[in-house]
């Protein structure tokens, strides 16, 4: 079932009209949450939204802020050793090499073995023993960048697991979170394209930008995109006017805005 799952996902990952890096942005954000509840945290999406999104110059994340950081950064770069040191700078460089290594054989396999080398060395490190087995498993898969599935996929209690206990977790969680980043996939299409088909109605200086900024990112607070403070809130409110994006916070101030 779990190669079944990977397959099909295997070819979502090379179409076209998937907006391919929102999709590893928001896998990234269903990982980051996962590891807030392995935490025992109460922090879950838009609060992991807004620890990010909402930083200031000179700002601290926090814990959460960071894991989600660390999951973010992993998904954003083709897959690499440089790229994992990246993502996860408070672990040592041949640390990390050394773990990333762990892992033989088939795909799964090889993930729950990085898994199993992480967690025995340091049990309290989730976050980047799910980083790197995500990482082993694209490597394995031959995709270019790290696609977060194992940590919406396995239970807080999988992770005390070891040896074929823990493999049997890793593939019961691949085949759930395979199909449900397909589905993922398929909706996020036809959002893209949706927002491609009005983009031509827009009308500021600038917008062509960010459209492009919405076909990639997770979410965006109108301060990022590249136009003044004012054209930009307008060009969010037009957008969402259009059915393009969603306004993903509820609030009145400090929004963002997303496919």
């Amino acid at each position: 079932m779990s190669g079944a799952a990977l397959a099909q996902l295997d070819a979502v990952l090379r179409r076209d009209e998937v907006p391919q890096a929102l999709l590893r942005g928001r896998l990234a954000l269903r990982a980051a949450e996962a590891c807030m509840v392995f935490a025992g945290r109460q922090e879950r999406a838009g609060d992991l939204r807004d620890a990010v999104h909402l930083l200031r110059p000179g700002d601290l994340p926090g814990p959460a802020g960071g894991s989600y950081l660390s999951w973010r950064r992993a998904v954003e770069r083709p897959v690499s050793l440089t790229a994992l040191y990246r993502a996860l700078p408070d672990c040592a460089p041949e640390q990390i090499a050394g773990w990333f290594d762990a892992g033989q054989g088939a795909p799964v396999a090889r993930a729950a073995m990085v898994l199993e080398a992480v967690l025995t060395d340091a049990p309290r490190e989730d976050v980047p023993a799910l980083i790197l087995a995500d990482a082993a498993l694209a490597q394995a898969m031959g995709w270019d960048h790290v696609v977060p599935l194992l940590a919406a996929g396995l239970r807080r209690v999988d992770l005390r697991q070891r040896g074929d206990d823990l493999r049997l977790a890793c593939y019961r969680a691949v085949t759930v979170s395979a199909i449900e980043a397909v589905r993922m996939a398929s909706d996020l299409a036809r959002r893209a394209a949706h927002l491609r088909a009005v983009a031509p109605k827009l009308r500021a200086k600038g917008a062509g930008d960010a459209v492009a900024m919405f076909l990639t990112c997770d979410a965006v607070a109108p301060a990022a995109l590249p136009l003044p403070d004012r054209a930009a809130r307008r060009l969010c409110d037009r957008l969402v006017t259009l059915g393009a994006v969603r306004e993903l916070t509820g609030r009145d101030t400090f929004r963002l805005y997303g496919l």
